[in-house]
């Protein structure tokens, strides 16, 4: 199994993060485009898998504790590369979603995991390989409450690729007295 922790959205943000990536495939010559079911933000990016490790992931993200909280999606970017760039939207800096993140990373690799080294920078791509005149353009900011994150499955079926949830972890909501 090939696999990835991450924050999937809602039906209004998947819609606007469809909208912009239709933008962009509009104004290009070419490029490979997410497809919207698979539009997500990645938390810690796996790789290759067999079942016992993937228990032991499920394991390891039932112990992390973080209450609902707010992401907002605010510009568009692109990293340069030879044929074609990535396209990407990025978010504002939210402390707690780079908290959850180190706290995830550290579980995971307290489990066995080696993680990418380096600060982590959260972005929902739109595109990879993309051949285009167009520069990043203004975005109006939007975003949604986070109060689950996802074991994801990748796998190519009918030559795309498909992300399947095949583990959930929900935030826990703590009474104030």
């Amino acid at each position: 199994m090939r696999l990835f922790i991450a924050i999937n959205f809602g039906g209004e943000t998947r819609a606007r993060l469809t909208g912009l990536r239709d933008q962009l495939r509009s104004r290009s010559q070419g490029g490979n485009f997410s497809r919207t079911e698979n539009l997500h933000l990645t938390l810690a990016f796996l790789g290759e898998c067999g079942q016992q490790r993937a228990d032991v992931t499920k394991a390891a993200m039932s112990v992390i504790r973080f209450q609902p909280f707010d992401i907002i999606i605010e510009r568009l970017g692109r990293c340069k590369g030879n044929g074609g760039d990535l396209w990407w939207i990025g978010l504002a800096a939210c402390e707690t979603l780079v908290a959850l993140q180190g706290q995830l990373a550290a579980r995971l690799m307290a489990a066995g995991w080696t993680l990418e080294k380096g600060p982590y920078h959260p972005h929902i791509t739109l595109g990879r390989r993309v051949i285009t005149g167009a520069t990043p353009w203004k975005i109006e900011p939007f975003g949604e409450t986070v109060s689950t994150i996802d074991l994801m499955q990748s796998q190519r079926l009918d030559g795309g690729l498909r992300y399947t949830s095949i583990h959930s972890h929900t935030a826990k909501q703590h009474l104030v007295e």
